[in-house]
């Protein structure tokens, strides 16, 4: 494995302001930073570690732990109360919810989604079809997206956001849609992007999926990183929490 640092997150806190007032004035809430009913929620508490090119992480915890939350720190979506997150590429993070564009067909939407990830034309041209295949949707890329059901768009999704080979990819929750002859092709695709020295980050509740994807994982409970380390151990650790919880 490559000793090139691909992501640093160091000592990174993030909180949720929450205003259990809506009627609140605008200035209240966005400028002044106060409102009646504001709650502060703090969903990363301190969460530092290391990633390198070639290295696939696992992510664990229970709901609501900030998991999510944290790939999209990565990923620039939302910004650290305090902390420091640096990345030695742009990260590219492929979940479930995340939206294309729901009037315009599958075709449109590759399209669209290739040329944002920095695709040429004329590489477009020469790929969208192969592209396409990978998706399996076949005629119904001819109709708009929001008549898809939401393992479809996962589908056209993944093979949107993994046609450029990111250096840095962040799914959360995502491998979990198609059947299983889809997963078995994602799977795949993932180990070219991490055997090409890529760094893959993976939020999964699947624990066997996680410890076949990711030699080593991360737990995050309650905001903090209570374990780091090769997957069988944490994951081990991670499973008697949660009988422990349950029981």
């Amino acid at each position: 494995m490559s000793s090139r640092l691909s992501i640093r997150v160091d000592d990174l806190h993030l909180d949720y302001e929450i205003f259990e007032d809506r009627r609140a004035a605008l200035r209240q809430r966005l400028v002044e930073r106060k409102g009646t009913g504001r709650r502060v929620v703090p969903a990363l508490k301190g969460v530092s570690f290391d990633a390198r090119d070639g290295e696939a992480v696992g992510i664990v915890g229970s709901n609501g732990s900030g998991k999510s939350t944290l790939l999209s720190a990565i990923a620039g979506l939302i910004y650290p109360t305090s902390g420091e997150i640096l990345v030695s590429d742009e990260p590219k993070l492929l979940g479930v919810g995340v939206t294309l564009i729901p009037t315009a067909t599958g075709w449109r939407n590759i399209r669209l989604g290739c040329l944002a990830l920095g695709m040429s034309l004329e590489e477009l041209e020469e790929r969208i079809h192969d592209i396409a295949a990978f998706t399996e949707l076949g005629e119904a890329l001819d109709r708009p997206l929001r008549t898809y059901s939401s393992g479809m768009r996962g589908r056209l999704h993944f093979a949107i956001a993994t046609s450029v080979r990111p250096k840095i990819l962040l799914i959360d929750e995502a491998l979990a849609v198609g059947d299983f002859k889809f997963r078995k092709k994602s799977r795949q695709r993932i180990e070219e992007i991490v055997g090409d020295a890529g760094t893959f980050l993976l939020v999964s509740h699947s624990l066997d999926e996680v410890a076949e994807q990711c030699p080593r994982v991360l737990w995050i409970e309650e905001g903090r990183l209570r374990d780091d380390g090769p997957a069988e151990t944490v994951i081990a650790e991670y499973e008697a929490y949660a009988d422990s919880v349950k029981a």
